[in-house]
This record gives structure tokens, sequence and C-alpha cells, in this order.
């Protein structure tokens, strides 16, 4: 398959290969484009045909539902079944932002593909200039999955997108590097108490500043469990070389390092902008500084890419905080490391 690639800077000034990307849309062809998060891969949500795309183009296993993305609340009287009070007041504090709400919807309007045949689904609208002119072109409420083979590093650039789908996906709309790094907070409405399942751009603390209590799911957990939001239950977000997390001081993770390439492994060390001076290994990159978590969270999933051009064996990582943004950052360097962690 040819992929096309169409540079866009500006949703306005840009229309003409806007209007281009959103013709293949609604012919149930799928196009990556670029959100505040990562670059999401869509497709029709009415289609099975565009959904079963996605799914192809990614790897990726099919009971694992797919958020819904939309450029006007309107656009949700044709598939939700009811909205709570709760999450009228979450849409008014944070969209357009990162923060994915899972609602009861209305049986048939989507495609059951799409919502790996639960009778809830995953709704949010993007808070990037370009994705909005995109889905208001389209018309047509987009299923968008994170545009890279499913278990890699989320792409936060088009390079990472055409590196993991040329061939695979009809088009790529190029809108330079995204902002906040990691997902959308994905955030369960359907119950008395909303529920986190996925930790992600909006933090617990700033949830519970508009609704009050909000609880994390056990689910997030579980890996046996049924995912009810995407990144429950599967490996995500995996470099090449095995990752490990290592807790305790860096002194410490010097040892775990030195000890690996005595085994004559190269290695790998992912660490915060304050440390990464201090350690002596085969590549250590700097990602983000700890005394500012976003900046983390912004360079995560470059960083993982990164050191897969640096052929390692092995890579260990430090752990941060799991406040704020630290939350979604410890559950993305868990799951990419298949919850290994060596302790001091």
């Amino acid at each position: 398959m040819d992929t096309k690639i169409w540079a866009v800077r500006n949703g306005l000034d840009d229309l003409d290969k806007i209007k281009c990307a959103a013709e293949l849309l609604a012919s149930n062809e799928v196009v990556a484009f670029p959100t505040e998060t990562v670059y999401g891969l869509g497709g029709n949500a009415e289609s099975d045909e565009a959904v079963e795309k996605i799914f192809h183009a990614k790897g990726r296993p099919s009971d694992n539902p797919l958020i819904i993305h939309i450029a006007d609340t309107s656009q949700m009287e044709g598939f939700v079944e009811d909205i709570p009070e709760v999450a009228d007041k979450l849409i008014e504090a944070f969209w357009p932002g990162p923060l994915t709400l899972i609602l009861q919807m209305k049986k048939g309007a989507l495609s059951e593909k799409a919502t790996a045949g639960l009778d809830t689904v995953g709704v949010r609208m993007p808070d990037h200039p370009v994705a909005l002119a995109l889905l208001k072109e389209c018309k047509h409420p987009i299923a968008a999955p994170s545009a890279n083979s499913s278990g890699k590093p989320s792409p936060t650039t088009a390079r990472h997108v055409a590196h993991d789908l040329t061939g695979k996906i009809a088009g790529i709309v190029d809108g330079g590097s995204t902002g906040v790094g990691v997902e959308s907070t994905v955030l369960d409405c359907t119950s008395s108490v909303p529920s986190i399942l996925r930790p992600g751009g909006i933090t617990l603390e700033q949830l519970e500043a508009v609704i009050g209590m909000v609880e994390v799911d056990p689910a997030l957990r579980n890996s046996d469990s049924k995912p009810k939001a995407p990144g429950m239950k599967y490996r995500h977000y995996a470099p090449e070389a095995p990752l490990y997390l290592v807790k305790g001081k860096k002194e410490f993770l010097q040892e775990v390092a030195s000890n690996f390439r005595r085994e004559g492994k190269r290695v790998g060390i992912l660490a915060a902008e304050e440390t990464a001076g201090g350690y002596e290994a085969d590549s250590v990159i700097a990602c983000g500084s700890r005394d500012n978590l976003e900046t983390v969270a912004a360079a995560l999933y470059e960083t993982l890419r990164a050191f897969n051009e640096h052929k390692l064996d092995v890579i260990i990582s430090e752990t941060f905080p799991e406040t704020g943004v630290g939350h979604a950052i410890m559950n993305r360097l868990m799951k990419a490391a298949g919850n290994k962690v060596i302790v001091e």
C-alpha cells in the first residue's frame, strides 16, 4: 500500500490536505494524525471494515477496545446513551484535552469491533488544531488507538508512525511533535464512583478537584481481567531490548548496570536529567527532569525508541515519583518492562 504523507502545521491554512485525509477516512481507509498526547491511527468507528484495518495495521488484539474521537460534543448524541452529571462537569473542565470518558453506548450505533463487544464506549475530544480540523471535516466519529505497532512505544512524531506503519495504512497527517507525550486518562463514568482505568495526561488530583472522590480501578494491576479500556491488559510501550525498572539509590542502579556489563551485555540507562551524567553504561539517555515530571512524560516514548538505535541487550530505568503525571509515567514504564522490577 502507498502511504501518503501530508505536512500540516495549521488545520485551517492546510485545509486542502485535511480534506484529502478526511476523504480517505470517509471511504473507510485508516489515517494517522497528531493529537496533543500521541499520534492516533484513525478509522470510521461506524464501519467494521475501517476498524478491522486499524487492528490489522497495528497487529492489535481484537479484545482491546478503541477510543472514539470527536470534534464536537453534539456528535455524542448519535452513539452515547446517557451523559451523567459528573461527565458534564468533566467535559466542561477538561475538553478538549487528554481525558477519555467511558459512557453507556447506544446499542448498534458503532461497530462492535471498535468497542470489543462492550456496552460502553470511551470518548474524547483531542486538544490539537490539526486533529480537530480533521475530525470536523470528516464528520464521522473516529476510532483511534495510538499509531504504532502493537506493544511498541507510542508515536509522538510522524517519523515514529512512518517507521512502524508505512505501507500498512493509507496516510499520515504530519502535524509535528505532540505535547503531553503520554496517552489520555481514561475515566469510567458508568459506576457510582468514577474510576480511573488508565492514568494519563489529566491527573487524579485534577479530577478530584472537579468532581470529588475518584477511584483507581484494581484491574490496572490484574492482567487476567477483560480490558475495559486500552492499555489495561497487554504489554505495551516496550523497546526492543528487555527493560528493567530499578528501585533504589543511584549507586545501586549503577551496580545493576555494571553487573550486566560484566556478563558481556550492552546496557542502556534511562535516567532523569539530574542524575544521567553520573552513570556509566553503553548508552545513557536523560528523559526529562525529576523536578518537572511533565517533561519526563513528554520525552518518554521518544527516549524508549531512541534506545533501539544503540543495539542494546538490556535497558534499566530509574523510577519516578507517583504523584501527578508520575502515575502515568510509572504505569507506562511498568507496562514496557512487563512488570520486571529490581529492588535494592
